[in-house]
């Protein structure tokens, strides 16, 4: 036998190119449907698996014998067609098993260590499985130390390959697809370059065969073609999903009702907007738009109503964008919508919101019940109004909230003076939310006495806050604001318990009043709130009192009357506060179950004596009749309380018995002493206690 040394003296470089060809184009389909399989759903995942184990199988086995193909020792040489099949599958089974384990749900550079080492371990075995399909006149002698370094470089280029993959990296598809490659294409090379063949004597060498050339493209045909498919199904897939992805991105930017763009896309624009005008240094305009009304459009003619009066003035707004390139619409949420613009001059906006109100206040026809809308509109400028998005949004809101509070103007346009007022409003109530928590509110206490004796006959509580950076802050001014954000529903369940637990450990036991708001008498359950408060505190329900204004019993008649009465039910005695103030003093007395009269402070001002003394004498013949006792607020002078004993009023209290001081400063000075508790509370006293929000 004459031996025949490998690597062969004769090669097809047609055929090698093709096998190259060949690798290069499967490694980079199967990089791109392994990173496909890693980021779909479980039941996507075997589908794109199964493709993706086809392609690598295919590129591996196609490369083996393209290649085997172009090499040409001088004998004829012939496959065993069934073990060639055998290789085929292994490629196919090892490659499915090796990305299974690399492509879990849970990312690991271990587990794609182990997926890598099972993918090398599968290309080897189907090369030297291919290479025990051959079949040829002589014998076959291997140098093993070259298979074992092919095996290790085939180990070591999928290990690389499916870590890349894994890595996270930019170019990670790329970087499996080449160490993949490399993978193949040195274990091929070394693989052959370990096998030696041993001619028989007598055997004569022969050239190379077209049979050869025209099997090796059919296999390179058939490949292509293979791995071509799952590309397609790839690029459809990608295209399928860019268009899922363009269609979810067009429905997350848009609102759903009117078709405008929503919050987010206006939040994306005006960022891209105000980079672009400091880039530039030109100037935008910001409109929030109001729909005044609305809440009464949708109780009064019903939901869907309301969304048409959307549409409608929705419509009419993209009308004007869509004659104006530099006008962007949005709807913000709820009624409102909002108008962005780029300025050339300073008759831009002020233009724009004109052709606002023309174009979008006309009527709306809906049905035979036609409705003219009304907006509210709130305008500021970058960057003269604001540096930045936040700022300019927040600035063109106050705006649109000053017009929406004027009956004379429906447009308004940010004004540092006026507006940052409104700020400070805004600030003020987020702070007041946590106010309590942070032990900010506390409560200070007033004398109160007998006109005849000047005897100290009790207490008024009055609500304080020490805000941390802006000091005391004046009832007058936070109590509003509570009211206003209903703030003042657990803040006034916070001074009446606070409120009672104290008064429930004086001696001695004093009487409380505490003062209720228009919205704590329309807070659904609120007797029980104060029926909880008895329970818990221990104090007496003949010791509270409780005060309304004619304001608060009159906002809603029917309501406040009915949670009086169960307060009263409750043993809770009942006080009209500032009476003098309001328009319907007699028809409040009358209808309401009050069991004491609080003279208002302006009985005290500006009458002559005369007069006032009349006045005053009015109100004890009115408390006479109604069996409701008077306490006269206010008192300063002697003058004053001189009146006030001749005209035979019981109470009074003012700056002229004392200031508000605090519960340990009266301690301190003896006029009340503290117990242990409730339980040791005494018979009742006729001192009081008035907790004044």
């Amino acid at each position: 036998m004459n031996p025949v040394h490998a690597p062969w003296y004769q090669q097809n470089l047609a055929l090698i190119g093709m096998a190259a060809v060949l690798c290069i184009a499967g490694a980079t389909a199967t990089s791109r449907f392994f990173r496909r399989m890693t980021v779909v759903n479980d039941r996507q995942r075997y589908a794109w698996l199964s493709l993706t184990a086809l392609a690598s199988g295919v590129t591996i086995w196609c490369t083996h014998f393209v290649a085997m193909l172009g090499y040409h020792p001088g004998v004829r040489i012939g496959f065993n067609w069934a073990m060639t099949g055998v290789s085929l599958g292994l490629a196919i089974v090892g490659s499915a098993a090796g990305f299974m384990i690399a492509g879990g749900a849970r990312s690991s550079r271990v587990r794609a260590a182990l997926g890598g080492l099972v993918l090398g371990l599968s290309i080897a075995s189907m090369h030297y499985l291919g290479m025990r399909a051959l079949r040829m006149p002589g014998m076959m002698l291997w140098n093993w130390p070259l298979i074992a370094l092919s095996v290790v470089l085939a180990v070591l280029g999928s290990v690389g390959s499916l870590v890349a993959a894994r890595s996270g990296l930019r170019q990670a598809q790329n970087l499996m697809a080449g160490l993949f490659v490399a993978a193949v294409v040195l274990l091929h090379f070394t693989g052959m370059s370990a096998m030696t063949i041993v001619r028989d004597h007598g055997v004569g060498m022969m050239s190379s065969s077209s049979t050869d050339t025209a099997l090796a493209v059919a296999i390179a045909v058939l490949s292509l073609v293979t791995i071509g498919a799952g590309v397609m199904g790839y690029l459809i897939d990608s295209q399928s999903r860019s268009a899922a992805m363009e269609r979810y991105r067009d429905l997350a930017l848009s609102d759903g009702l009117t078709g405008l763009a929503n919050r987010a896309h206006l939040n994306e624009r005006l960022a891209q907007e105000i980079a672009q005008a400091s880039e530039l240094d030109t100037r935008l305009g910001l409109c929030i738009i109001d729909v005044d009304g609305f809440k009464e459009i949708n109780d009064l003619r019903g939901h869907l109503v309301g969304d048409e009066v959307l549409r409608v003035l929705a419509s009419r707004m993209r009308k004007l964008m869509l004659e104006n390139d530099s006008v962007f619409v949005a709807r913000m949420g709820g009624d409102e919508f909002m108008v962005l613009c780029r300025l050339e001059d300073d008759h831009t906006l002020p233009n724009l919101l004109e052709e606002m109100r023309q174009g979008v206040l006309r009527v709306i026809h809906l049905g035979d019940d036609p409705l003219v809308p009304r907006l509210s509109m709130g305008a500021a400028v970058f960057p003269d109004d604001a540096a930045d998005a936040e700022a300019l949004l927040n600035n063109a809101d106050l705006a649109m909230y000053r017009a929406k509070n004027d009956s004379l103007v429906d447009t308004c346009f940010y004004d540092s003076m006026i507006d940052e007022q409104t700020r400070l409003r805004r600030g003020l109530i987020a702070d007041l939310r946590e106010a309590s928590d942070r032990g900010e509110l506390f409560l200070h206490f007033q004398a109160q006495a007998s006109v005849a004796s000047g005897e100290t006959l009790g207490y008024e509580a009055l609500l304080r806050w020490h805000h941390p950076q802006l000091g005391p802050i004046s009832p007058a001014e936070f109590i509003p604001l509570a009211e206003e954000s209903r703030l003042i529903v657990p803040i006034g369940e916070w001074v009446l318990r606070t409120a009672c637990a104290e008064a429930a450990r004086w001696e001695p036991p004093c009487r409380l009043s505490v003062n209720l708001s228009a919205v704590q008498l329309a807070e659904p359950g609120f007797a029980e709130t104060i029926r909880d408060v008895l329970e818990e505190t221990g104090i007496a329900a003949d010791r509270l009192e409780l005060e309304v204004t004619e304001t608060a019993v009159f906002s809603d008649r029917e309501q406040a009357l009915r949670t009086l009465r169960e307060i009263k039910e409750l043993g809770v005695s009942i006080a009209l506060d500032d009476f003098g103030v309001g328009y319907s003093s007699l028809d409040a007395l009358r209808m309401f179950p009050f069991d004491r009269i609080k003279l208002d402070r302006s009985f005290f001002t500006g009458d002559t004596r005369e007069r006032t003394v009349a006045l005053i004498e009015t109100v004890l013949s009115l408390g006479r009749i109604f069996g409701m006792s008077v306490l006269a607020e206010g008192i300063e002078t002697q003058e004053q309380l001189a009146l006030l004993s001749d005209t035979g009023c019981d109470e009074v209290q003012g700056y002229l018995f004392g200031r508000p001081k605090s519960l340990e400063e009266i301690i301190d000075s003896g006029e009340l002493s503290q117990t242990g508790g409730a339980d040791d509370e005494v018979a009742s006293s006729r001192g009081e206690v008035v907790v004044d929000l």
